[in-house]
């Protein structure tokens, strides 16, 4: 019995069947949750040591390495079993797309420190980082992941079941 199978023998009826009916979107979440740790963590790095008076540059530097495991993970799990495209081919579509969502990543802390002017001296400097946590790993990584989900679907990943693989023995 493979890992899949043991734990999803471990979840009750009914949601087994519903984990077993969106098992994909299941296991983009899971990979998205694993890339937002990638995400803060690089974020908080930068943000707080060499990139302190630039954040913007400090999130989008954390969304492209995040970017990197997101490809691999979702090629090889998430999305395991779709494809439909030549590997180059199907990579260059996984980042054009992933860079658009740089953009959706990036907006709500551009809103908020740049419109809202969410930043010292305007606001304390706790609420500035709160301010700067909320709209940069919250609402920006909520709305970067639902933007992802459906363009991979949509132009990286179309088909299903072409890279179907074998059961393990």
């Amino acid at each position: 019995m493979s890992v899949v199978e043991s734990v999803l023998a471990q979840i009750p009826q009914p949601y087994r069947s519903v984990a077993i009916k969106h098992r994909e979107l299941i296991k983009f979440a899971m990979v998205g949750g694993t890339t937002w740790i990638i995400d803060t963590a690089v974020f908080l790095l930068l943000k707080n040591t060499v990139l302190i008076e630039k954040p913007l540059t400090a999130k989008i530097i954390a969304v492209l390495v995040a970017t990197i495991a997101s490809y691999v993970l979702n090629r090889e799990w998430s999305f395991r079993t779709r494809g439909g495209r030549d590997t180059h081919h199907e990579a260059l579509l996984f980042f054009l797309v992933s860079g658009v969502g740089v953009a959706v990543y990036t907006a709500p802390l551009a809103v908020s420190r740049y419109l809202l002017h969410l930043s010292v001296p305007d606001v304390s400097l706790f609420t500035q980082e709160v301010a700067d946590f909320v709209s940069g790993q919250i609402i920006g990584v909520l709305l970067g992941m639902a933007f992802r989900w459906w363009a991979f679907r949509r132009f990286v990943f179309p088909d299903e079941d072409v890279r179907r693989q074998a059961p393990e023995a």
